[in-house]
Protein backbone atom coordinates (compact mmCIF):
# COMPACT_ATOMS: atom_id res chain seq x y z
CA UNK A 1 0.00 0.00 0.00
CA UNK A 2 1.25 3.45 -0.86
CA UNK A 3 2.22 5.49 2.20
CA UNK A 4 -0.37 8.05 3.19
CA UNK A 5 1.30 11.42 3.63
CA UNK A 6 -0.07 13.92 6.10
CA UNK A 7 1.88 17.13 6.66
CA UNK A 8 1.27 18.91 9.94
CA UNK A 9 3.68 21.84 9.82
CA UNK A 10 7.04 20.09 9.55
CA UNK A 11 5.73 16.83 10.98
CA UNK A 12 4.97 14.11 8.44
CA UNK A 13 3.15 10.82 8.98
CA UNK A 14 2.83 7.69 6.86
CA UNK A 15 0.22 4.96 6.98
CA UNK A 16 2.78 2.92 8.89
CA UNK A 17 3.26 5.56 11.57
CA UNK A 18 -0.49 6.20 11.77
CA UNK A 19 -1.11 2.49 12.36
CA UNK A 20 1.70 2.31 14.93
CA UNK A 21 0.43 5.29 16.90
CA UNK A 22 -3.12 3.97 16.87
CA UNK A 23 -1.81 0.64 18.16
CA UNK A 24 0.09 2.03 21.16
CA UNK A 25 -1.79 5.24 21.99
CA UNK A 26 -4.55 3.74 24.19
CA UNK A 27 -2.05 1.88 26.37
CA UNK A 28 0.20 4.92 26.66
CA UNK A 29 -2.68 7.16 27.68
CA UNK A 30 -3.70 4.66 30.36
CA UNK A 31 -0.16 4.41 31.76
CA UNK A 32 0.24 8.20 31.76
CA UNK A 33 -3.08 8.72 33.50
CA UNK A 34 -1.86 6.45 36.32
CA UNK A 35 1.16 8.74 36.69
CA UNK A 36 -0.93 11.96 36.48
CA UNK A 37 0.80 12.80 33.18
CA UNK A 38 -0.71 14.07 29.94
CA UNK A 39 -0.32 12.48 26.52
CA UNK A 40 1.26 15.24 24.43
CA UNK A 41 3.28 16.74 27.28
CA UNK A 42 6.87 17.80 26.46
CA UNK A 43 9.32 14.90 26.19
CA UNK A 44 12.94 14.53 27.36
CA UNK A 45 15.03 11.47 26.44
CA UNK A 46 18.20 10.04 27.98
CA UNK A 47 20.45 7.25 26.70
CA UNK A 48 23.03 5.32 28.72
CA UNK A 49 25.30 3.41 26.37
CA UNK A 50 26.91 0.90 28.76
CA UNK A 51 23.53 0.03 30.24
CA UNK A 52 21.96 -0.05 26.73
CA UNK A 53 19.01 1.91 28.02
CA UNK A 54 16.80 4.69 26.65
CA UNK A 55 14.67 6.56 29.17
CA UNK A 56 11.52 8.56 28.44
CA UNK A 57 10.51 11.46 30.69
CA UNK A 58 7.45 13.72 30.38
CA UNK A 59 6.97 17.19 31.81
CA UNK A 60 4.47 17.75 34.60
CA UNK A 61 2.37 20.83 35.26
CA UNK A 62 5.05 22.22 37.60
CA UNK A 63 7.66 22.16 34.82
CA UNK A 64 9.60 19.22 36.21
CA UNK A 65 9.92 15.93 34.37
CA UNK A 66 8.60 12.58 35.57
CA UNK A 67 9.86 9.15 34.56
CA UNK A 68 7.65 7.27 32.11
CA UNK A 69 9.54 4.22 30.86
CA UNK A 70 12.91 2.66 30.14
CA UNK A 71 13.56 0.59 27.01
CA UNK A 72 16.45 -1.64 26.03
CA UNK A 73 18.70 -0.51 23.19
CA UNK A 74 18.95 -3.91 21.55
CA UNK A 75 21.71 -3.08 19.04
CA UNK A 76 24.46 -0.45 19.08
CA UNK A 77 27.95 -0.51 17.59
CA UNK A 78 31.26 0.89 18.79
CA UNK A 79 32.78 1.37 22.23
CA UNK A 80 32.42 3.97 24.97
CA UNK A 81 33.36 7.44 23.76
CA UNK A 82 31.86 10.00 21.35
CA UNK A 83 31.56 9.69 17.61
CA UNK A 84 34.40 11.56 15.88
CA UNK A 85 34.26 10.77 12.17
CA UNK A 86 32.26 9.20 9.40
CA UNK A 87 32.71 5.43 9.35
CA UNK A 88 34.13 4.99 12.86
CA UNK A 89 31.03 2.94 13.81
CA UNK A 90 30.70 4.97 17.01
CA UNK A 91 27.41 6.14 18.49
CA UNK A 92 27.53 9.77 19.70
CA UNK A 93 27.69 11.06 23.26
CA UNK A 94 26.60 14.52 24.33
CA UNK A 95 23.60 16.83 24.42
CA UNK A 96 21.50 16.63 21.26
CA UNK A 97 18.25 18.12 20.05
CA UNK A 98 15.88 17.39 17.18
CA UNK A 99 12.86 19.07 15.64
CA UNK A 100 9.74 17.67 13.93
CA UNK A 101 11.51 17.43 10.57
CA UNK A 102 13.85 14.80 12.05
CA UNK A 103 10.99 12.28 12.35
CA UNK A 104 11.01 9.63 9.62
CA UNK A 105 7.74 7.69 9.31
CA UNK A 106 9.01 5.89 6.17
CA UNK A 107 12.22 4.56 7.72
CA UNK A 108 13.76 1.36 6.38
CA UNK A 109 14.00 0.43 10.08
CA UNK A 110 10.28 0.68 10.86
CA UNK A 111 10.19 4.18 12.43
CA UNK A 112 13.04 6.52 13.27
CA UNK A 113 14.17 10.00 14.20
CA UNK A 114 17.50 11.74 13.66
CA UNK A 115 19.11 12.80 16.96
CA UNK A 116 20.85 15.83 15.45
CA UNK A 117 24.48 14.70 15.16
CA UNK A 118 26.71 16.56 14.50
CA UNK A 119 25.66 19.30 16.88
CA UNK A 120 27.40 22.64 17.40
CA UNK A 121 30.08 21.15 19.66
CA UNK A 122 30.77 18.32 17.21
CA UNK A 123 31.13 20.77 14.34
CA UNK A 124 33.50 22.95 16.36
CA UNK A 125 35.69 19.87 16.88
CA UNK A 126 35.54 18.98 13.14
CA UNK A 127 33.65 15.76 13.82
CA UNK A 128 32.10 14.24 10.72
CA UNK A 129 29.28 11.88 9.85
CA UNK A 130 25.55 12.18 10.16
CA UNK A 131 22.15 10.50 9.97
CA UNK A 132 22.46 9.04 13.47
CA UNK A 133 19.05 7.66 14.34
CA UNK A 134 17.01 6.07 17.04
CA UNK A 135 15.09 3.44 15.07
CA UNK A 136 13.47 0.02 15.09
CA UNK A 137 14.30 -3.42 13.64
CA UNK A 138 17.01 -4.09 16.28
CA UNK A 139 19.98 -3.79 13.92
CA UNK A 140 22.42 -0.90 13.80
CA UNK A 141 25.77 0.49 12.71
CA UNK A 142 26.38 3.70 14.65
CA UNK A 143 22.72 4.28 15.54
CA UNK A 144 20.59 3.32 18.53
CA UNK A 145 18.35 0.43 17.52
CA UNK A 146 15.23 -0.56 19.44
CA UNK A 147 12.76 -3.36 19.02
CA UNK A 148 9.71 -2.31 17.03
CA UNK A 149 7.30 -2.19 19.99
CA UNK A 150 9.39 0.26 22.01
CA UNK A 151 10.19 2.50 19.02
CA UNK A 152 6.46 2.77 18.35
CA UNK A 153 5.87 4.00 21.91
CA UNK A 154 8.79 6.43 21.81
CA UNK A 155 7.75 7.71 18.39
CA UNK A 156 4.12 8.16 19.49
CA UNK A 157 5.06 10.17 22.59
CA UNK A 158 7.47 12.39 20.66
CA UNK A 159 4.95 12.94 17.85
CA UNK A 160 2.22 13.81 20.37
CA UNK A 161 4.53 16.32 22.05
CA UNK A 162 5.35 17.98 18.72
CA UNK A 163 1.66 18.14 17.77
CA UNK A 164 0.93 19.76 21.15
CA UNK A 165 3.51 22.48 20.49
CA UNK A 166 6.92 21.28 21.67
CA UNK A 167 9.43 22.88 19.31
CA UNK A 168 12.34 20.48 19.83
CA UNK A 169 13.20 17.44 21.94
CA UNK A 170 16.42 17.05 23.91
CA UNK A 171 18.13 13.68 23.90
CA UNK A 172 21.15 13.47 26.18
CA UNK A 173 23.54 10.57 25.64
CA UNK A 174 25.87 9.40 28.40
CA UNK A 175 28.53 6.67 28.38
CA UNK A 176 27.11 5.18 31.59
CA UNK A 177 25.37 6.15 34.81
CA UNK A 178 28.10 7.87 36.88
CA UNK A 179 27.86 5.79 40.02
CA UNK A 180 31.07 5.92 42.12
CA UNK A 181 32.39 2.48 41.16
CA UNK A 182 32.04 3.17 37.45
CA UNK A 183 33.59 6.63 37.72
CA UNK A 184 36.58 5.17 39.57
CA UNK A 185 36.93 2.35 37.06
CA UNK A 186 37.19 4.73 34.12
CA UNK A 187 39.17 7.53 35.78
CA UNK A 188 42.14 7.01 33.42
CA UNK A 189 40.03 6.66 30.27
CA UNK A 190 40.93 9.00 27.41
CA UNK A 191 37.41 10.50 27.43
CA UNK A 192 37.08 10.90 31.21
CA UNK A 193 37.29 14.71 31.24
CA UNK A 194 34.76 14.93 28.40
CA UNK A 195 32.45 12.70 30.41
CA UNK A 196 32.86 14.86 33.49
CA UNK A 197 31.17 17.72 31.61
CA UNK A 198 28.31 15.42 30.62
CA UNK A 199 27.88 14.23 34.20
CA UNK A 200 27.33 17.81 35.36
CA UNK A 201 24.26 17.74 33.12
CA UNK A 202 23.24 14.34 34.46
CA UNK A 203 23.43 15.55 38.06
CA UNK A 204 21.60 18.78 37.20
CA UNK A 205 18.66 16.74 35.94
CA UNK A 206 18.80 14.32 38.85
CA UNK A 207 18.54 17.25 41.29
CA UNK A 208 16.18 19.54 39.43
CA UNK A 209 14.20 17.22 37.15
CA UNK A 210 14.59 19.90 34.49
CA UNK A 211 16.47 19.67 31.19
CA UNK A 212 20.02 20.90 31.88
CA UNK A 213 20.79 24.19 30.12
CA UNK A 214 24.26 24.49 28.63
CA UNK A 215 26.58 26.61 26.53
CA UNK A 216 29.53 25.55 24.40
CA UNK A 217 32.96 27.11 24.81
CA UNK A 218 36.49 25.92 24.22
CA UNK A 219 35.31 22.63 22.78
CA UNK A 220 33.37 21.79 25.95
CA UNK A 221 29.80 21.55 27.20
CA UNK A 222 29.33 24.01 30.06
CA UNK A 223 26.18 23.23 32.04
CA UNK A 224 24.63 26.08 34.00
CA UNK A 225 25.34 25.71 37.74
CA UNK A 226 22.56 24.61 40.09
Amino acid sequence: MMALLVLLGELATSQRSINAVQRVEPGLKHVLSQKSLVYGAPVYLRIFKAERRLEIWLQKDDGRFAFVASHEICSMSGVLGPKEKEGDLQAPEGFYEFEPGAMNPWSSYHLSFNIGYPNRLDRSLKRTGGLIMVHGHCVSIGCFAMRDGPIEEIYALVQAAFLAGQKSVRIDIFPFVPVPDQVTRFRDHKWFHFWEDLWVGYRYFENQRKVPPFTIAGGRYLVAPL
